[in-house]
């Protein structure tokens, strides 16, 4: 058997030690610390992940952040725009497709530069290369959006900032913040169609198994004015499939679809289906509901059944009172309220007693 070698096999050690120092990373803190912040706008997440440098008493704009685009004399790019923080790139992801200031952008993510311009405005720029460091390589060909907003006088921040200071159901306002300069940006989703859109692939997958899913997908719709679709849905999960079974919610919730329709028939023959299949509490629901609808007999011959079938149990009691006041019968309403009190738990107390002080002044409590 060969005998190897002490020697080659210390000097192999020596190298091998020499490679791992040589190409070993300590890990100290940054000057300009990386922050991330996201927003969620429907079900599409905003992320932007930066550096935060420090003003440090020092000249900001046009001066450490050259107006325009300049030759950093470094890298390859000629004319970069600031990149939008300290060190690596700036970067905003989005998880579905958007709008920034009205123009599209896909999903993806993007390195985040911005051209701070002289006169209060900024060319927010979103490059298609997310991994260069910082804007030395910055090339206008990469470019999948550029946008023109104005910027805002704001009180001192001392360390950059990126936030979120507003957001609504479709949309939000992304901003950076530093030194006295806001530089914001909006961000609109479509959140209806891509909701939608996910719905339909999930029911095609393994979600499409699960009959409180197509329940879901229907109410989604519903609520989104989708009534045909809801339509759809609500009807597999009623029957046609092997996990399709009457319920009450999906009754209920397919009466809701038809009388929004105006197939007022229809919709409160289901009403009579999902009344029997429901507890107390969902009884008083569908019938509170249909007093909103203006089917107010309807709902008075509901909850005179729901305290028929439910021992008196308080919920249905307060809808009969309910019912009854929706009617004009306060004296009624009256005497149903106050069955209700003497089982109500003691945290619903104080609604039920409200309530019954109105109808005492002729006052209709829905």
């Amino acid at each position: 058997m060969k005998q190897s070698n002490p020697l080659v096999a210390c000097i192999a050690g020596a190298m091998l030690l020499f490679s791992t120092q040589a190409n070993a990373q300590l890990k100290t803190p940054e000057g300009s610390q990386r922050a991330q912040v996201m927003q969620r706008v429907g079900i599409t997440n905003i992320t932007i992940d930066y550096g935060r440098p420090s003003v440090k008493e020092r000249e900001i704009w046009g001066k450490l952040v050259p107006y325009g685009y300049n030759n950093l004399g470094f890298g390859t790019s000629t004319a970069a725009p600031w990149r939008a923080g300290a060190n690596a790139n700036s970067t905003i992801e989005f998880t579905h497709d958007v709008k920034v200031e009205g123009k599209d952008i896909k999903a993806g993510k993007y390195g985040l530069h911005i051209a701070v311009k002289e006169d209060e405005g900024a060319t927010i720029i979103f490059s298609k290369d997310a991994n260069a460091w910082g804007s030395y390589f910055y090339d206008e060909k990469d470019d999948a959006l550029r946008v023109d907003v104005k910027t805002n006088d704001i009180p001192h921040t001392e360390t950059l900032t990126f936030l979120f200071p507003r957001y609504e159901a479709n949309s939000t306002i992304a901003a950076l913040r530093w030194e006295k300069k806001e530089i914001p940006f909006k961000i609109e989703v479509n959140v209806k169609d891509i909701v939608m859109k996910g719905i339909k692939s999930d029911l095609r997958n393994s979600p499409g198994f699960t009959q409180s899913n197509w329940d879901s997908a229907a109410n989604y719709a519903f609520n989104a004015g989708e009534l045909d679709q809801a339509l759809e849905w609500v009807n597999a999960s009623i029957s046609g499939a092997f996990f399709s079974k009457e319920t009450f919610s999906n009754l209920s919730l397919k009466s809701r679809i038809l009388a929004k329709q105006g197939k007022m028939d229809d919709a409160m023959s289901l009403v009579d289906k999902a009344a029997k299949l429901g507890t107390a509490s969902q009884v008083y629901q569908l019938g509170t509901g249909l007093i909103g609808q203006g089917q107010k007999d309807k709902a008075l011959v509901i909850l005179k059944n729901n305290v028929k079938n439910n021992n008196g149990a308080w919920p249905s009691n307060f809808g009969l009172a309910r019912a009854y006041s929706a009617t004009g019968d306060y004296k009624n309403a009256i005497k149903s309220i106050n069955v209700a009190m003497t089982n109500a738990p003691e945290r619903f107390k104080p609604r039920l007693t409200g309530a019954l002080e109105k109808l005492k002044k002729g006052e209709d409590i829905n």
